[in-house]
């Protein structure tokens, strides 16, 4: 049962990296803070189409990345 856990923790966990590749750079404009350069980055705009779903995706993985990590140190 362990070695099954442990597989579908890997193949999550490589999903996990490849999703976040996918997001878009929020990053960059979190940099543009010290230098005053973007009035926008704390405008409310809202995720939608893709964006909203991989942030969905990810958000989901996540759970079941940390749900999958609490079962095998459990067990």
């Amino acid at each position: 049962m362990t070695g099954v856990l442990e597989i579908a923790l890997l193949v999550v966990s490589v999903l996990i990296i490849a999703i976040v590749l996918l997001q878009s750079n929020k990053a960059s404009d979190a940099g543009q803070i010290i230098t005053g350069g973007n009035e926008a980055l704390f405008a409310q705009t809202k995720e939608r189409g893709v964006e909203l779903l991989i942030s969905r995706v990810t958000m989901l993985l996540g759970v079941i990345f940390f749900v999958i990590s609490f079962i095998l140190f459990v067990s």
